[in-house]
């Protein structure tokens, strides 16, 4: 009955004070109603209202008593109000009762009002409540709340405002937004806030008092969901680790707080703060035992953020795996991480249709996983660790792309030496790039840890300075002795020039052919190691010398240097015997050219040898459409020009060059013109010849041999292939043929465009591309207009899905080539139609 009686009251109280303000003009009614409401908000000696008053109009008629006063926000009274009344009176109703209700009147009233000065007087009052720290005294009012007093929907709008008030408030004030309410600072006080309402809640615990963390969970869910956590989680964790790691309550405190972030933003949360904590034992004191007790925080700990996603920095695979091998309860999730990381990482599918920085990734988990088990769990474990280092060191070995082959490489090692079979360790040669360097750094923390390996370097290390610094100063006194002694300088050979001997040469028995037949010879019948080595260096100059004694030859010797082996250990021997057949390729084009694609696909031949192949065709199509030099005309032409040239006094000039040096000698110019040379235009020596090199290599590359299956195991050669067919094709720019050229290359590489092995697809990928910049823009309508729109929907899936990064940027380029290329031709008006 005393309850209803004092509900009745203040109802009665605050209506008069509301139909006054709604009413009244009388500034002294006005202020003293407002001084009525204030009254029910004080809580000091003074008040004049009770306590079951001040609870009753707080819970009813605090949210009406702000819309009232936002709605009469034009009255003439409250222009009336001294600018000290107005922020006691006006602004202090809203900064002095419940904060939750204060904040959501305040956004309601951002989002109602239009841009004028009451729109600025209430971003005002929003700012200083930011300033206040209401916000942690909104959060803590929660944290003393043993259940919900709201409704759910009430809760989720409030969380709405906090997590979003950037954007509401730059979507209704843009560029006159405020600096605070800026996202950069905002949500780093939004962070500060949430951990002062966590200080206050664990002062309470130690009172005795209970606590509930779910709506500053809740909140810290919501912000990082919507893309913040980077922010909040840059300032909480920093303070968390520090607060945690000797106090036990700020350690109980942290684990319910996470325990009661919501399951649909858990994963954000543990994501960022992986990512935000310094260290694996920092992120243990603050989410303890959670990925145990938890199933989705332990599938983002253990498998998302391992296997499923690769854009993470080594630091962060470091600070997880550390953290699941830190604690006994959650080792057992180590011994399963590695299993599952093995098993990714030894899948033959995932290494041809996964992307490098994602095998990298993995590869990283791996050695980092088995880095931190003990000698006992990797002997548990031997069996499927052995499985996996031969299973995956195979399909790494198998690839075509270096880096994945060099991955296997480090990742076998280093099994190898932590499973210690046999005594036995591999060991690879291989050049050490950036990814291996990093791979090999990974293993650094974990040699150090060995506990017998420490005290011996500790003991060692002086005892080996101290000899080191003893031998050092021995040297040094003998040499200042030496210096000092007056006899010493006798016999001192200090005063002889050395000789300089680094043009000299060794002098060879031997001498070098002269002959392009002897070099033959030699080749085929001699034994003797120095003769072949001066016949091999010589075998170039003497065929682009000797043209003519190359022609009858060329086919003969480029079939002894295609067969040749390095018996004697020649230094630079491949690149003799390529720049030898090279240079045979371009002195008798079809001949050679005709024998190297017919003995490409033939029987009894190794991959080295048909990728050497492959090589000497492309080396010798790039001279030959390169133009030829004027160094070069010149040495070739230089007989007829000594006979024809007249022989004028010491200087043989043509008597018109000087009479046009004296003239420009005698003529005055206001600018001097840049005089450029003249570029001559040379024949393409590629063109004629371009389908002899082209079409051959398209015969039999579906037929497998008994040691050949180009379609099937050997991929490393049809890449390589395809690569060099498109070379042709590029090269081939401007040719007569280059259309039917452009038409048998798509056909042939239409097939095999869907190849698992990524270097095919760079190469298939590549091809295209030479065929949109080489083919004429009319033929692609006329030739292949049939396929143009199947291609561009198979390299628009390829630039936006497929896993290669090279492979997206070439579909990506020959997009452009063929919309460059469609969008010239359809603009010609002489274009010709094409009926459909």
């Amino acid at each position: 009955m005393e309850s209803l009686t004092t509900n009745t009251d203040v109802r009665l109280t605050v209506t008069r004070c509301f139909r006054t303000l709604k009413s009244s003009t009388d500034s002294s009614d006005i202020i003293t109603a407002l001084r009525t409401l204030h009254s029910y908000l004080d809580e000091g000696p003074d008040s004049t209202a009770t306590s079951a008053e001040r609870a009753e109009f707080r819970r009813a008629h605090y949210s009406s008593a702000l819309q009232l006063l936002v709605s009469n926000i034009q009255a003439d009274w409250l222009h009336q109000l001294t600018a000290a009344q107005r922020a006691e009176l006006w602004d202090g109703l809203f900064l002095a009762g419940p904060p939750e209700q204060a904040l959501l009147v305040l956004m309601d009233a951002i989002g109602e009002l239009r841009p004028t000065s009451n729109l600025d007087h209430v971003v005002s009052i929003t700012e200083k409540f930011l300033q206040r720290g209401r916000l942690a005294e909104l959060l803590w009012s929660y944290c003393l709340e043993a259940a919900p007093s709201d409704s759910q929907q009430l809760r989720e709008t409030l969380l709405g405002r906090i997590s979003a008030l950037p954007d509401i408030t730059a979507n209704k004030l843009q560029l006159n937004n405020r600096a605070l309410f800026r996202p950069q600072q905002y949500y780093p006080l939004l962070a500060t806030e949430m951990l002062t309402a966590l200080e206050h809640t664990c002062q309470a615990l130690r009172a005795g008092t209970d606590c509930n963390l779910t709506f500053v969970a809740q909140t810290l869910g919501k912000v990082c969901i919507q893309g913040h956590g980077g922010s909040v989680l840059a300032v909480m964790a920093p303070r968390l680790s520090a607060c945690t790691r000797s106090d036990m309550v700020w350690q109980r405190v942290c684990w319910k707080l996470l325990e009661n972030v919501p399951q649909r933003w858990m994963e954000t949360v543990l994501t960022g703060l992986v990512q935000a904590v310094s260290g694996p034992d920092a992120l243990g004191r603050i989410i303890g035992n959670l990925v145990v007790t938890n199933k989705k925080a332990q599938f983002v700990i253990t498998h998302k953020l391992l296997l499923l996603q690769y854009k993470y920095e080594t630091r962060v695979l470091r600070i997880i795996l550390g953290y699941l091998a830190a604690d006994r309860d959650r080792r057992p999730l180590l011994i399963q991480v590695l299993r599952s990381v093995s098993q990714a990482w030894a899948n033959s599918s995932a290494v041809k249709h996964t992307p490098l920085e994602q095998q990298l990734y993995v590869s990283k988990a791996l050695l980092l996983s088995v880095s931190l088990l003990k000698d006992s769990e990797i002997q548990e474990l031997r069996s499927e660790l052995l499985q996996c280092m031969l299973g995956g060191m195979q399909t790494h070995l198998d690839s075509n792309v270096v880096r994945i082959r060099h991955m296997g490489m480090v990742i076998g090692e280093y099994l190898s030496s932590r499973m210690d079979i046999n005594g036995t360790k591999l060991k690879f040669e291989y050049d050490q790039d950036e990814e291996t360097r990093e791979l090999l750094s990974l293993l650094a923390p974990g040699a150090c840890d060995e506990p017998e390996a420490e005290p011996v370097n500790r003991a060692d290390g002086p005892q080996e300075t101290a000899e080191s610094a003893q031998n050092a100063s021995q040297t040094t006194s003998g040499a200042q002795a030496l210096k000092t002694d007056p006899d010493s300088d006798l016999d001192s050979d200090d005063e002889l020039t050395p000789y300089d001997m680094s043009g000299d040469q060794e002098i060879s028995k031997a001498s070098p052919p002269r002959y392009l037949r002897d070099c033959l010879e030699i080749l085929i019948s001699s034994e003797d190691p120095v003769r072949v080595e001066l016949a091999l260096k010589a075998a170039e100059s003497l065929v682009r010398k000797n043209s003519f004694a190359a022609r009858e030859i060329s086919v003969q010797m480029s079939k002894v240097l295609l067969h040749m082996d390095d018996k004697y250990n020649i230094n630079g021997f491949l690149y003799l015997r390529q720049a030898t057949m090279v240079a045979l390729t371009v002195t008798d084009c079809i001949p050679v050219a005709h024998y190297l694609t017919t003995e490409f696909y033939s029987l009894n031949y190794s991959l080295r040898q048909r990728l050497d192949i492959l090589e000497v065709l492309a080396l010798a199509a790039q001279e030959l459409s390169k133009p030829v030099t004027e160094k070069k005309a010149a040495s070739i032409s230089s007989a007829t020009t000594a006979e024809s040239t007249p022989y004028l006094g010491d200087n043989p000039v043509h008597w018109q060059q000087v009479v046009e040096k004296r003239i420009q000698s005698k003529t005055k110019r206001l600018t001097k013109k840049v005089n450029q040379p003249v570029t001559k235009a040379t024949p393409n020596r590629y063109a004629p010849v371009a389908g002899h090199f082209f079409f051959p290599l398209l015969k039999n590359y579906d037929k497998p041999q008994v040691t050949f299956d180009l379609l099937g195991s050997d991929h490393l050669v049809l890449g390589r292939l395809i690569h060099t067919l498109g070379l042709f094709m590029h090269l081939a720019v401007n040719a007569p043929i280059a259309a039917q050229m452009g038409c048998a290359l798509l056909d042939f590489v239409w097939a095999v465009r869907y190849h698992a092995d990524q270097m095919v697809r760079r190469g298939v990928l590549f091809a295209v591309c030479s065929v949109f910049l080489s083919m004429p823009s009319q033929n692609l309508l006329v030739d292949i207009s049939d396929q143009l729109f199947e291609t561009r929907s198979w390299l628009a899936d390829v630039a936006e899905g497929d896993p290669d990064a090279d492979c997206r940027s070439l579909a990506v380029q020959s997009l452009v080539l063929l919309d460059k290329s469609l969008k010239k031709q359809l603009q010609d008006p002489q274009a010709p139609t094409v009926e459909t």
